[in-house]
């Protein structure tokens, strides 16, 4: 068991305006291959859905300890120190990594961001693409987060 160091910004990486389910999530990661990963665990805690609507898809106690019921698969090598959430989109209609963030989705993270560094002051904030050779989430997370007023301090750089 570790402190939450880490909260990680994913995509679905799924066309822009196309809704995910939490079965289709879990799916996705737990169904064995070829149709999924064969993971023990989602990939993310909670899931922000095209409304803006913030779905929890793995149990939390929310405390600042990442149990080991509470790790899920986000990033190899960080994901018992994380936290991880995911937006619904991430890849245009015409197949390409893309920002889709509906506006209820820019704004849920926004609230979601803030309260999570409220809660956890020391926590760093992240894209998945800054841990791994990744499109995903689709956008710049370190300049988004500057523009939102998030103190330089809780903002991941490696």
């Amino acid at each position: 068991m570790k402190q939450v160091k880490y909260l990680v910004i994913h995509c679905t990486a799924t066309p822009e305006g196309r809704e995910v389910s939490a079965d289709e999530i879990r799916r996705w990661h737990l169904s064995p291959p070829p149709q999924g990963r064969g993971w023990k665990q989602v990939g993310y805690t909670d899931m922000i859905h095209l409304t803006g609507i913030v779905e929890r898809l793995a149990e939390n106690n929310e405390d600042n300890i990442v149990d080991s019921f509470e790790i899920t698969n986000g990033v190899a090598g960080y994901n018992s120190a994380s936290r991880h959430i995911v937006y619904v989109g991430g890849v245009s209609k015409r197949g390409v990594a893309s920002d889709t963030r509906t506006a209820a989705q820019i704004d849920s993270l926004t609230r979601y961001v803030k309260e999570f560094i409220t809660r956890f002051p020391e926590v760093k904030i992240a894209g998945h693409n800054q841990f791994a050779p990744k499109a995903c989430p689709s956008f710049n997370v370190p300049a988004w987060l500057q523009s939102i007023g998030i103190n330089i301090n809780n903002i991941y750089t490696p």
